[in-house]
């Protein structure tokens, strides 16, 4: 896919599925610098513990030597490897800890905690020739050079610089005391370690932006990936409009079914038809049973009169049920009585003693209900 077709910023389902997969922005020399720091913070608080354990270990040795037989010291040396041991664990321990802890943790605060084992199973395209060549000339190769160039350059510029310095303070040291002499070359050796972190800090924070603008500009998508994604997330809109379809034609057989259960139907002649139930020991209200317009409003008319339920004609009536009712509910209380008109009228056409129940609510009389 050529890369000026990709502008489109990678969307969270494929952010998702490529950190499944292991694939996430992580800065390699971050992390390193970060161990490197922690190392060195950690082993200048520790070096003069470190050095009290170590000098216990050589005078314990050199007074094993000095008392006991030759003879002897054969039975005292797992005795001499055990507190051996234990004074390099506590002279280096903490370092140790430190540096592991510090990896860690930069790694997983730059990939979110995330554990894959996606990323190192054995790929045909890591073994492949071409895939290796093409690799080998790519842009990240070429960046990764260029940081390898720049680290070995910086560390021999200091290094240099500190030997050049050791190498003119040797003239002195001939007058100066063994330990003055270890401490300005401890002096010496950690501020040129602490060059070299401040060095590396600032190519790590280049490769920290480098790494960062490079895995989003690999994670970009064209406008055909973000649509066939939409797609599958959301749904094709064809199949989704089909499927709507066919529920809508689901919901229209239900309610057709229920049709021949009504006792009215009110139609506003062709465009409207509203079909209604009322069983007083069930219902408080009259219930819509079905609803419909122009087309769906005739096959409720039909069904009604295939099946011998009364149909009445009243256009604001059907209109206002139409609009203000929903199916398999009662209608509004403003309604009770322009209903209670339409069904004393049926109720009388088909000698229901429930209409002079009803007869309270409506006009009364033997007249159909308004057809206007």
């Amino acid at each position: 896919m050529p890369e000026g077709n990709k502008t489109e910023k990678a969307t969270p389902k494929k952010r998702q599925d490529q950190r499944k997969k292991g694939n996430v922005f992580l800065s390699n020399d971050a992390v390193a610098v970060t161990t490197l720091l922690a190392g060195y913070m950690t082993l200048r608080l520790t070096m003069a513990g470190a050095a009290e354990h170590l000098g216990n270990f050589f005078r314990l040795c050199m007074n094993t030597a000095q008392t006991l037989p030759a003879s002897s010291l054969a039975g005292q040396l797992p005795e001499i490897l055990k507190e051996g041991v234990y004074a390099l664990f506590m002279a280096i321990g903490p370092t140790m800890l430190a540096v592991i802890a510090a990896a860690l943790g930069a790694t997983f605060f730059q990939t979110r905690l995330l554990v894959s084992g996606e990323s190192i199973r054995p790929k045909f395209s890591r073994i492949n020739p071409l895939e290796g060549f093409k690799r080998l000339f790519s842009m990240r190769s070429i960046v990764e050079a260029g940081k390898g160039i720049i680290k070995i350059t910086i560390l021999l510029v200091i290094i240099y610089n500190f030997v050049s310095g050791c190498i003119t303070a040797f003239v002195n040291y001939l007058d100066t005391d063994l330990t003055a002499v270890c401490g300005d070359i401890l002096q010496r050796l950690s501020s040129m370690i602490l060059q070299i972190i401040i060095a590396f800090v600032v190519v790590a924070g280049a490769d920290f932006y480098y790494q960062w603008w490079d895995y989003e500009r690999q994670m970009r998508m064209t406008k055909q990936e973000v649509k066939e994604e939409y797609k599958q997330v959301e749904g094709d809109p064809q199949v989704k409009g089909r499927i709507r379809e066919i529920q809508r034609k689901m919901a229209q057989s239900r309610m057709m079914q229920q049709v021949p259960q009504a006792d009215v139907v009110i139609r506003n002649p062709t465009h409207v038809a509203v079909a209604l139930r009322y069983k007083p020991e069930t219902d408080s209200a009259p219930v819509v049973l079905a609803k419909g317009l122009d087309e769906l409003a005739l096959r409720i008319v039909k069904t009604a009169q295939e099946h011998n339920v009364p149909t009445v004609e009243n256009v604001p009536l059907a209109r206002a049920i139409y609009a203000s009712a929903e199916l398999d509910r009662q209608i509004p209380p403003e309604l009770y009585g322009a209903v209670a008109d339409v069904l004393v009228y049926v109720f009388r056409l088909n000698n229901r003693d429930l209409a002079q129940e009803l007869g309270g609510a409506g006009h009364g009389g033997d007249r159909p209900p308004d057809r206007r």
